[in-house]
């Protein structure tokens, strides 16, 4: 390992295998405008098991709305969550990594050379993506709690500085893959659509002068709506969503603190909050008692806590934006998106490019693989 804690790709990448004969571990790194998150895991037939999960707050684009560019106190708590990251990523051996930026990266005049910060002091490549590829992983990445009992699905990725909307057609095969298949840019994505509001912005744009004001969150969710209302291209489904054979898919850190909630849960669980339904009903009760609530005792709910008390309402604000546009009588939670696709997209890719061998002396040399952006 450098002397400087960098990832080493040359020590790292060999021939998809770890170096104690282990199964080989894949690393998706999510960098967002308000969360940091990484998944290590290794392939199993049709899927994967993780073996490593990280996840903090760190606000990157506090203040970008007004600024323009990333705040050095957000980019130094960025980085200290990267830093774990990395020596996670290090410490597993993961022999393919991916690491994305979304939102904040996009928009902000410095965002290349936050980027670049971050590959001289960690090794880490991060990569920007554009808003259709982050729109098509978020979809990938639950997969496999679309209802294909259903006509059609609209899943909804609640980030911090954007938020975007997939309609996705669930009658046709191409949902029929496995890992070994799999390929995010062919799903059965109808239409897409990136706004950029998240609850970050939201908060931001809307700061809660009132505690409980109901005038306040109605503003948020008529600005919501005004984003998304003119969009042409998801029409054709309309008639689908009107009869009843479509639900929504809402992934965000604010929609499982809505669901835990819900729950009355005295701390968070992921095995009780990932894949449950709630129904409109569920959603406008929890936001109501969201409202009755001041910041101090929003922090107090052991589902929301002091990082995310300020925002949660803002995600409320959103999701309801998108019911009032798109009703469905149901909503499904989802713990879990964006690392979700990078990871099976990884495993996909490597399935499909595995390393030729090379004869010498009548042994196969294993060709070294590189490292994913």
């Amino acid at each position: 390992m450098p002397p400087d804690g960098r990832i080493n790709d040359r020590e790292r990448f060999q021939d998809g295998r770890s170096g104690s004969g282990e199964p080989p571990c894949f690393a998706a790194l999510d960098l967002g405008t308000n969360n940091c998150r990484l998944l290590v895991a290794t392939p199993t037939p049709g899927g994967f098991r993780v073996v490593e999960a990280y996840s903090r707050i760190v606000r990157l684009g506090e203040g970008l709305s007004q600024s323009g560019r990333l705040h050095p106190d957000a980019m130094d708590r960025a980085m200290a969550a990267l830093r774990v990251c990395a020596d996670k990523v290090r410490r597993r051996k993961a022999v393919r990594v991916r690491a994305i930026a979304t939102q904040a990266c996009r928009s902000a005049a410095n965002g290349p050379q936050f980027v670049e910060r971050v590959r001289v002091e960690t090794g880490l490549n991060l990569q920007i993506i554009s808003p259709r590829e982050e729109a098509q992983l978020s979809v990938a990445g639950c997969l496999n709690l679309l209802d294909r009992r259903e006509s059609a699905a609209l899943v909804v990725d609640v980030g911090g500085g954007s938020t975007e909307l997939s309609w996705v057609d669930l009658t046709g095969p191409e949902l029929d893959v496995q890992a070994r298949q799999f390929a995010a840019h062919r799903l059965p994505i109808k239409a897409w659509l990136s706004i950029p509001i998240g609850v970050v912005t939201l908060a931001e744009l809307y700061p809660e002068t009132e505690p409980g004001s109901r005038a306040w969150f109605r503003a948020m969710v008529d600005e919501v709506k005004g984003r998304i209302a003119a969009f042409p291209h998801a029409e054709p489904m309309r008639a689908i969503f009107e009869a009843g054979r479509a639900h929504l898919v809402g992934t965000s850190g604010a929609i499982t603190s809505l669901a835990g909630l819900h729950l009355g849960l005295r701390r968070y669980d992921r095995n009780r909050v990932d894949g449950l339904w709630l129904s409109d009903a569920d959603c406008e009760a929890a936001a109501e008692r969201l409202l009755n609530l001041d910041v101090t005792e929003r922090a107090a709910q052991p589902c929301i806590g002091p990082d995310r008390a300020d925002l949660v309402l803002a995600g409320a604000a959103i999701l309801q934006a998108v019911q009032e546009l798109w009703p469905c009588d149901r909503v499904r939670v989802a713990d879990r998106g964006l690392r979700e696709g990078l990871l099976l997209s990884l495993m996909s890719e490597r399935n499909r490019r595995r390393p030729r061998r090379r004869r010498r002396g009548g042994r196969g040399a294993p060709l070294a693989m590189a490292a994913s952006a």
